[in-house]
């Protein structure tokens, strides 16, 4: 059985969940999220715990498992604490400015500034002008939305200029050669 999945997930205190059919809704402190369940896979509230189970141990089955548990852990973890992402931008003029929670202009070497308008459930926050928080309650979202800022213009390999995630560690290239 996968060790993953066999793992009960605590219910913290002001986290409600509610199970229908084939839907799992998660409501907490944060905000509340929804997922579809996959068909073979169940999940019983008990208590102060969830816990997913399989029907049996087809190769597919095993899979859905874990990933399910962990979708489902992340979700309380979610509307619990939320999620958080931060960016680096690294080069001479590159810069963000926050306008308002919901949106961004970056300053990335174009023509122009770049506009990111935040979609439903995050927020961005510009502690300094080279540094980007991404916040939200679904951590999908916020990877993504981290991973969207972050392709505006990826780090580059010779002087490491452009977007990168904290701590990332930018493989650098030695230029050409004097002759």
């Amino acid at each position: 059985m996968s060790r993953i999945g066999r793992a009960p997930i605590p219910l913290p205190a002001g986290v409600s969940v509610d199970v229908d059919d084939r839907s799992l809704t998660v409501s907490g402190p944060q905000g509340s999220l929804a997922r579809s369940l996959p068909p073979p896979i169940t999940v019983v509230h008990d208590g102060d715990r969830l816990l997913v189970q399989r029907p049996d141990d087809q190769r597919s089955n095993r899979a859905l498992h874990g990933l399910t548990r962990s979708l489902i852990a992340n979700m309380v973890a979610g509307v619990t604490q939320g999620f958080s992402k931060e960016l680096e931008i690294v080069g001479v003029g590159y810069r963000a400015t926050a306008r308002g929670p919901s949106s961004l202009e970056l300053a990335l070497g174009f023509s122009h500034p770049v506009v990111v308008d935040a979609p439903d459930g995050i927020t961005f926050e510009v502690p300094a002008p080279t540094r980007v928080v991404v916040r939200g309650i679904d951590k999908e979202k916020v990877g993504q939305v981290a991973a969207n800022i972050r392709k505006i213009r990826p780090p580059e390999p010779y002087k490491g200029k452009g977007v990168r995630y904290a701590g990332e560690r930018v493989i650098r290239k030695a230029g050409k050669a004097a002759k």
